[in-house]
């Protein structure tokens, strides 16, 4: 029998690299999908030499813009006939970013690259995902979401153009619209063979070095942090249990923990006339 395939964003660091690795220990072929080549080249050696699994594939992405999405979509489509798992991973959220950034497809970068991202992406590779007896899409939350009880998405400006940049309520919007989207697609594909659940992850310990341009402050509380945070491998385990385990199987449109316990949604979360609105709005950002 074919191994199952599971492809992974943003999988060159971090919780995404720990879950390759996991993943590949239980014989999946897995794909990383990044966007620098010279991190992802370091990262597939080190997951193929840490799995024991040489069936691990590179392919270089950027999730901020729409036409590399596409040209990835069209290499998967003619490589294979289906795909069994995909984990939204990629995700930018720099603390030390105070200006935004348009793409030069013109879009804010992270509205564009953890939210209409992974949206296009998916819809693109739905039919290879329809193929797999058991297709899966995880989508990434934070806990964070708990400390801002009274966000919503802003309808009139989501790429929050007007006033000044602020890189926290950038983040926690778009991960507020990936919890939301992951209900509407449940819903969407409640006929097919395809379940769709979202992870909540807590804070878990950063590579500081990854952000050199952090204040002597901001490394020191990261280092406090630190002491109290969840290791990336460990936060890896629930990527591998909903990607893998049996006993989800035929779970969809659910929220887990790091324990792999299923938590609720919150009401504005679950509010399918906010659903409905952003899908609306996200829809029409496609191309």
């Amino acid at each position: 029998m074919d191994s199952k395939i599971c492809l992974i964003t943003g999988a060159n660091s971090g919780i995404g690299k720990e879950a390759a690795i996991l993943i590949a220990q239980q014989d999946y072929k897995v794909i990383i999908a990044c966007r620098n080549p010279e991190k992802g080249n370091k990262a597939l050696s080190v997951i193929k030499q840490r799995s024991g699994n040489d069936s691990v594939e590179l392919k270089i992405v950027d999730m901020s813009l729409q036409e590399s999405i596409e040209n990835l979509s069209k290499e998967l489509h003619n490589e294979y006939e289906r795909i069994d798992v995909i984990i939204h991973n990629a995700a930018i959220f720099d603390l030390t970013q105070k200006e935004r950034f348009i793409t030069k497809e013109g879009i804010e970068s992270v509205w564009a690259t953890n939210h209409i991202g992974p949206v296009l992406f998916t819809k693109l590779i739905l039919d290879l995902l329809k193929n797999s007896d058991n297709g899966r899409i995880i989508t990434i939350s934070s806990k964070g979401l708990l400390a801002k009880p009274f966000l919503k998405i802003n309808f009139s400006d989501p790429e929050l153009l007007s006033g000044k940049f602020n890189i926290v309520k950038a983040y926690y919007q778009s991960k507020l619209a990936q919890i939301m989207y992951s209900l509407w697609l449940s819903k969407e594909l409640k006929d097919t063979k395809i379940t769709v659940n979202s992870i909540r992850v807590p804070a878990v310990r950063i590579d500081i070095s990854k952000y050199p341009n952090l204040s002597g402050l901001l490394k020191k509380i990261y280092k406090f942090k630190s002491r109290f945070s969840l290791s990336p491998v460990k936060m890896a385990e629930t990527y591998k249990y909903l990607s893998t385990s049996e006993e989800v199987k035929n779970r969809s449109g659910e929220y887990f923990n790091e324990k792999n316990e299923i938590v609720k949604f919150s009401n504005y979360q679950k509010n399918w006339i906010e659903i409905e609105k952003l899908m609306k709005l996200t829809l029409k950002y496609l191309k």
